[in-house]
C-alpha cells in the first residue's frame, strides 16, 4: 500500500471545516474517484470536521490518498483534545446527531467507511480513523498479514517532508522502512525518496543488508536517518538495523522494548551497520517514529488502545508527542492474527 504525505488541517471553527471539505474534493479529483465515491468522501470529511468544530478543542483533521495496485482511496484521521465521548455506542447509533447535521453524525461516517475505528478517553480526547476505498475488498489485502497505520506530516510551513515510510510484504515476511532526510524541505525529501526507491529494488533479506544497500544509494544526497525492521511471523523473529535519530520499539502487554539505532548519517557518515534480533509475538506491536516526535510512551492512559487499529495508535501518538518544529512521522504495525 502506497501512502502519500498527509494534509493537516486545524479545525477549531466551521470555516475550517469547509476548507477540509475542499481538501477532500481535491484528493477525490487527483484519485479520479467516481461521483458517488467523491460524494461519500465529502460527507465523511464534513461530518468529522463539523464534530471537531462544534464539540472539541485542539481539533485537527489529517487526510491523505491511498493506493494499492490499481485501487485508490482516502484515509481520514480526526484528532482532538476535547472532553471525549461519554457513550460511543450512542454516537454511532443510526440517526444520532447531537447537532442535527445533515449526514446524521458519526453513524453516517461509520456506514460509509470501508474501515472505521475510534478511541475516546474522557478529558483526553478522541481519535477517529476512517479509510474509504473505491473497492472495499482492497482493505483486507493491501497490507498482507499486518494491520498498518501511520501519520507523516511536514514541518509547519514546508511544502515537502523529509520523512518517508514504506512497507514490503512477501508471504509471512514483512519489511518496514522509516526515513528522516537530513534537515527539511526539498533536499531532505530527495534523500528520503532515494531511500524509498532503493528499498523497493533490494532483493536481499535481512535488515542489515537492506540498510547497507540504502547507504550506497544515498551517496551524493544530503543523507538521512534510516531504520529497517524485518519481521518473520512464522519464525517469531524481528530483525532491526538503524542509523540515526529514529526511535523504534516493540510494545507488548509486558511493556516497551526499545531497539538500538547506531550513530551516523546514512549516505554520508556510517561507521558500522549492525543487525539486532528480537523475539516477535503476533500479539506485539511495532512502533517507529522520527525525532519530530517526543519519546513518550504513556499508553497506559488509554484503556484498550492495544486493541485498536494501528492507525488509531499512530494518531494518538502524533497528537500527544508532536514537537511542531520538524517533519513528524510515526509508523505502527501489528499482525492481523493478533486481533
Amino acid at each position: 500500500m502506497e501512502i502519500k504525505h498527509y494534509i493537516a488541517q486545524a479545525v477549531t471553527e466551521k470555516s475550517q471545516a469547509a476548507e477540509a471539505r475542499r481538501h477532500a474534493a481535491s484528493l477525490a479529483g487527483i484519485l479520479n474517484l467516481s461521483r458517488k465515491d467523491a460524494s461519500n468522501v465529502a460527507i465523511i470529511v464534513t461530518e468529522l470536521a463539523m464534530n471537531l468544530a462544534k464539540h472539541t478543542t485542539g481539533g485537527e483533521l489529517l487526510l491523505h490518498q491511498l493506493r494499492h495496485k490499481t485501487a485508490v482511496g482516502v484515509e481520514v484521521i480526526a484528532l482532538d483534545k476535547g472532553p471525549g465521548m461519554a457513550n460511543i455506542g450512542q454516537c454511532l447509533s443510526d440517526g444520532y446527531s447531537s447537532t442535527g447535521s445533515p449526514g446524521t453524525g458519526l453513524g453516517a461516517v461509520q456506514r460509509l467507511s470501508t474501515l472505521f475505528d475510534v478511541l475516546s478517553v474522557p478529558q483526553l480526547g478522541t481519535v477517529v480513523l476512517v479509510r474509504y476505498w473505491s473497492d472495499p475488498k482492497v482493505e483486507r489485502s493491501s497490507t498482507g498479514g499486518f494491520h498498518v497505520g501511520a501519520v507523516s506530516i511536514p514541518k509547519p510551513g514546508e511544502s515537502f517532508s523529509g520523512d518517508s515510510w514504506t512497507i514490503e510484504l512477501t508471504g509471512n515476511r514483512a519489511k518496514f522502512l522509516l526515513v528522516d532526510g537530513l534537515g527539511h524541505g526539498q533536499l531532505a525529501a530527495d534523500a528520503s525518496n532515494a531511500a524509498i526507491r532503493a528499498f523497493h529494488k533490494i532483493s536481499q533479506d535481512g535488515s542489515a543488508n537492506v540498510l547497507t544497500a540504502i547507504n550506497k544509494a544515498l551517496h551524493g544526497t544530503r543523507g538521512a536517518a534510516v531504520a529497517v525492521t524485518e519481521i518473520e511471523q512464522l519464525a517469531g523473529i524481528l530483525r532491526f538495523a538503524g542509523i540515526g535519530n529514529i526511535s523504534s520499539c516493540i510494545w507488548t502487554r509486558d511493556g516497551i522494548k526499545k531497539m538500538v539505532s547506531l550513530h551516523g548519517i546514512v549516505g554520508a557518515d556510517v561507521r558500522k551497520i549492525q543487525e539486532f534480533s528480537h523475539p516477535w509475538s503476533n500479539q506485539a506491536i511495532l512502533l517507529m517514529h522520527s525525532d519530530g516526535l517526543h519519546n513518550r510512551y504513556v499508553f497506559e492512559k488509554y484503556p484498550g488502545i492495544m486493541n485498536r487499529h494501528p492507525g488509531i495508535i499512530a494518531g494518538v501518538f502524533y497528537r500527544d508527542n508532536n514537537r511542531g518544529s520538524d517533519d513528524s512521522t510515526v509508523l505502527v504495525a501489528r499482525a492481523k492474527t493478533g486481533t
